[in-house]
């Protein structure tokens, strides 16, 4: 009984975060579909569209993702950079290089759509507003970014509390739309007929190139695709699976037909024909509705822009930023200040730019479909190489997903020049950030060995100088354990002395998302006075050194918190002509290592116990 109400609380808990994006894709998706190419509204084009509607519902969700994606887990934990994970354990090549790049550009264009979906979501909710009186024209854009601004506001107050009612909320949204739709269809059950795919070929007969780039519109219907997968791992892959068929998929079906059999009775109510489906007496509670199931849309994007951060940070592709906790039970609920203000500006610079959710469509769906290709391409890897497919099979199965995916993106290109460049823009810019701090890694981490000695031979060097000796423990962190750290031996060589004991830490962070337990720390004692600790976290966790090293105590370590100093190194990192990156990328590089947060705060270190040795380094 009790395995039932969790059952039942995850499934209502995935309608409120996992399906607000699609969930809200009836405001604006039918709507947008007749502007494109401006389709005449006749009942074969109207069947039509609803056929295209229908069928990318099953294929690309039910069936690609729902079926066969949230297979493609890590442990849980699903999106693109846990995708991505599951291929960078293999032996790095050229053509794997490029796969991981891949993954990094598709994690950089998720950034483009939660920008994009908190200004078109809560834009096309506020302008239901018209269809109540005209008065209300001239406050849709400052209502809506007022509604923005209190939305990013409160995200440093944490969701925990609010998350609650995002399930019921949407119950009550989906419920909503699909009695507004059904009551449509019974007034005009022919539109069923859209059932048949057929419907579907004819209006690409009728309406040749136009009708394929109307593809760019229906494809609005589908984008929360990705949020399916990301959120994998807060609710499981059951209860969101549970979730679609029992009441997403089929609310979301009746709000489209119905909306179909509007237009076959008015084809004047295209301009919106969501908020026609309502009574006059019901059109302002529908507006208020929709504007709260568009805020828990936009609060899903923006937590899942957070994660992504997050994960980002954990696997080295990305600088340490303030991550902060907003809750103490669920390790998910997480605030990261830098990403919440640049989206805030981001959204309300949209709103501004683009006027109108309509212009808003414009640039909507580029990212995505380019997500979903990448995401099929990885997949098709995923098949071959952990689920050991054959090849005729593997491609037969993401061949299938990428000529749908392929179809889709082709037919969002043509909205490249009204506003589909920004995601790209934006993840062109996110992307060049990610792979400079990668590389800039590498780079520093290649210099620092180059001028470090080898650990066999410093010990040995040690124990015939015998340098003087000061009580307690010596913390140094330094990535490569076998070499010794900089800092350790600028203390020796500037204060003569060392500790009674010196332990070198590396923090490692595995392709997995979470590392708990005894077995994610490491200990090696080399030395009679020297420890190796090598800490393991996954991609998901914050790493907590001081925690990790009370592990480290039950395997022979001698830790003790009040006598234990953590010496650190800060790099100055100067751009040089030594190959390496481009001018203006070891410039990035630099600029972005110094406002990194430090790595006392990000490794949870006590700053009373922390001593700094700064290193000049040229990249």
């Amino acid at each position: 009984m009790k395995a039932r109400s969790v059952q039942r609380g995850l499934i209502i808990g995935a309608l409120g975060v996992v399906y607000g994006d699609i969930g809200t894709s009836p405001l604006y998706a039918l709507r947008e579909a007749f502007h494109t190419g401006h389709i005449a509204i006749t009942p074969s084009n109207v069947y039509g569209i609803l056929s295209l509607i229908l069928w990318a519902l099953i294929i690309v969700i039910s069936i690609k993702y729902l079926g066969f994606i949230l297979r493609a887990d890590n442990r849980g934990e699903g999106g693109m950079l846990a995708l991505t994970s599951l291929i960078s354990t293999a032996p790095e090549t050229g053509l794997r290089r490029v796969l991981l790049l891949l993954g990094m550009f598709g994690t950089a264009l998720l950034y483009g759509d939660g920008m994009i979906t908190p200004s078109i979501s809560v834009l096309s909710a506020v302008e239901g507003l018209k269809t109540i009186t005209p008065v209300f024209v001239p406050y849709i854009r400052p209502i809506t970014i007022v509604i923005l601004v209190v939305l990013f506001a409160f995200q440093s107050h944490g969701t925990e509390k609010v998350g609650r009612i995002f399930g019921p909320v949407m119950v009550l949204w989906f419920v909503t739309i699909a009695v507004l739709g059904l009551h449509s269809i019974i007034q005009t059950p022919a539109v069923l007929a859209a059932i048949n795919p057929i419907h579907a070929v004819h209006f690409f007969l009728e309406n040749r190139f136009t009708g394929y780039f109307v593809l760019g519109a229906v494809f609005l219907v589908i984008t929360g695709g990705e949020a399916l997968y990301a959120d994998m791992g807060h609710f499981g892959r059951e209860p969101i699976r549970r979730a679609w068929f029992a009441i997403v998929l089929p609310a979301l079906l009746l709000n489209y037909f119905g909306q179909g059999a509007l237009l076959l009775r008015n084809p004047a109510g295209v301009e919106h024909p969501f908020f026609h489906l309502a009574p006059e007496w019901a059109e302002l509670p529908l507006v208020i509705l929709a504007t709260m199931a568009t805020v828990i849309a936009s609060q899903a994007l923006i937590s899942g822009a957070f994660s992504i951060t997050m994960q980002a940070v954990q696997l080295g592709i990305a600088p340490r930023v303030l991550i902060e906790h907003t809750s103490p039970h669920e390790r998910g609920q997480i605030y990261v200040p830098l990403v919440n203000w640049g989206l805030m500006l981001a959204c309300i610079g949209l709103v501004l730019g683009f006027q109108s959710s309509s212009n808003l469509a414009a640039a909507y769906g580029v990212g995505v479909t380019t997500d979903m290709v990448i995401t099929t391409v990885l997949f098709f890897v995923v098949v071959r190489e952990r689920w050991r497919w054959s090849l005729p099979a593997a491609i037969a199965l993401a061949g299938f997903f990428f000529l749908i995916d392929v179809a889709f993106w082709g037919a969002t290109l043509i909205k490249i020049p009204h506003g589909g460049w920004f995601p790209l823009v934006v993840a062109a810019i996110i992307f060049t950030l990610f792979s400079t701090w990668k590389r800039g890694r590498m780079i520093l981490a290649e210099r620092l060995e180059r001028h470090s000695r080898s650990l066999p031979d410093f010990a040995r060097e040690v124990a015939t100088s015998k340098p003087v000796r000061v009580p307690g423990t010596a913390v140094f962190m330094f990535r490569n354990l076998k070499a010794v750290p900089p800092a350790l031996v600028q203390n020796l060589r500037h204060n003569k002395v060392l500790h009674e004991r010196n332990a070198i830490v590396c923090v490692h962070t595995a392709d997995t998302p979470h590392a708990h337990g005894p077995e994610s720390v490491e200990v090696s004692h080399p030395a009679d006075d020297l420890y190796t600790i090598t800490i393991h976290t996954g991609f998901m966790d914050e790493p907590d050194v001081p925690a990790a090293l009370l592990l480290a105590k039950e395997k022979g370590f001698p830790y003790e918190p009040e006598a234990t100093t953590y010496i650190l190194g800060r790099e100055n990192l100067i751009a040089s002509k030594i190959p390496g990156m481009a001018i203006w990328r070891e410039k990035l590089f630099a600029w972005m290592s110094r406002n990194a947060r430090s790595a006392p705060m990000y490794f949870r270190i006590p700053p009373e116990r922390v001593v700094e040795l700064g290193t000049q380094i040229e990249l």
